[in-house]
């Protein structure tokens, strides 16, 4: 009898069966639909923290930075650290936002570090010197000329981390409700004036107060103050500063390029993993140049409705009325240097910068711009 061979035939089969099996497990998970995918960093620790503005919520510019920020955050972390941002009063006051991160009761914070002049004097270095730095100086000191260091250092005590956190540019002198014509009309004046313009503005003879920005239209209306200083334009048209006062006033001489500032706890952000501390510190970096960006887009046609459609009367500092100013600012400055070694300190570091950068900006910035007017001022003739 003659022998079969079945060996052919079962590895045949075998071989069928296991191209059945496969087809089956191909539909079953087509008729499941996208698999999901799990990387190394889904067993990593998550964050959610909370961010304090002395801004109201979602304010122009100086309300959405925080937003931005915390957004890019959470975008770039992959949902591994998310921050919720909280409008002035809503968690801690508008000025209560440097005690709530200090003390923990918030990992972050956003506002401006003049406001702190309180507990630390030589902060309002850091947000603006009258007649000092503007934004594009300021920048440059803080990253590229050891202001940050100093900066930091100033903070340490507080168990606070500073960060820069926007730039307004150069503000405007602000909204009064009587002509300023020469320095006798400075005297008595009560404005809205935080930080070391502020002292200027008492040692002139006027009276400055500090009154958090979501109350400043109702304390212009009702008399309370004469005048206010805020940001600029597209700030003030928003805040409606037009309704409640006549004259609107340049240059801002007391904040040439106002610096805010974010500032986190320091054990909080010390908890982080390094690529998570590296997310922060970049994001804060985009959230900066994004505000003065914004500011140097939004401002002009501000201040064109202002002017063109609601008739504000848009008026220049007098010369001699600037001139005052800035004598009184150099006094007090040198007064504040002498009692205090840290101010001093810090002065000292902010006049050398601000020395040594400005003989090129004056070939480079102010000569382009002299040079870009001269076709307009041939027009005029």
């Amino acid at each position: 009898m003659k022998k079969i061979n079945w060996y052919p035939a079962v590895i045949l089969g075998l071989l069928a069966l296991l191209v059945i099996t496969f087809a089956a497990l191909v539909t079953s998970r087509a008729a499941q639909g996208p698999q999901q995918h799990f990387s190394d960093t889904d067993d990593k620790e998550l964050f959610e923290w909370k961010l304090v503005t002395t801004w109201p919520k979602n304010f122009p510019g100086l309300g959405q930075a925080p937003e931005r920020f915390a957004k890019a955050v959470e975008q770039m972390s992959a949902g591994r650290l998310k921050i919720k941002v909280y409008g002035a009063g809503e968690l801690v006051p508008a000025l209560g936002v440097f005690g709530a991160v200090s003390e923990g009761a918030a990992q972050m914070g956003h506002g401006a570090a003049y406001y702190w002049k309180g507990k630390i004097p030589a902060a309002q270095f850091f947000t603006a010197v009258p007649f000092g730095l503007n934004a594009q100086e300021m920048n440059g000191w803080l990253h590229h000329g050891g202001g940050l260091e100093l900066w930091e250092e100033i903070y340490e005590p507080f168990n606070l981390i500073p960060m820069a956190g926007g730039s307004t540019g150069v503000q405007m002198a602000g909204w009064f409700n009587k002509p300023i014509n020469s320095v006798e009309d400075l005297q008595g004046l009560k404005m809205r004036i935080p930080g070391l313009g502020g002292e200027v503005l008492n040692r002139a003879g006027g009276t400055a107060v500090t009154i958090p920005g979501g109350e400043l239209y109702t304390a212009l209306q009702t008399g309370v103050i004469d005048a206010t200083e805020w940001v600029g334009p597209y700030n003030d048209l928003a805040f409606g500063f037009h309704q409640v006062a006549e004259y609107y006033y340049y240059p801002g001489w007391h904040e040439p390029g106002s610096m805010m500032e974010f500032i986190i706890n320091k054990k909080a952000f010390d908890k982080l993993p390094k690529d998570l501390q590296a997310i922060v510190r970049v994001a804060a970096r985009e959230a900066n140049q994004d505000m003065l960006d914004e500011y140097t887009a939004r401002n002009n046609r501000a201040l064109r409705e202002l002017v063109e459609e609601h008739g504000v009367k848009l008026r220049r500092l007098p010369d001699d009325v600037l001139s005052h100013l800035k004598q009184i600012n150099t006094q007090i400055m040198q007064e504040t240097a002498n009692k205090d070694p840290e101010f001093a300190r810090i002065y000292k570091a902010f006049k050398d910068f601000e020395r040594d950068v400005r003989p090129y900006h004056q070939i480079s910035e102010e000569a382009y711009y002299q040079a870009r007017e001269l076709d307009n001022e041939n027009r005029k003739d």
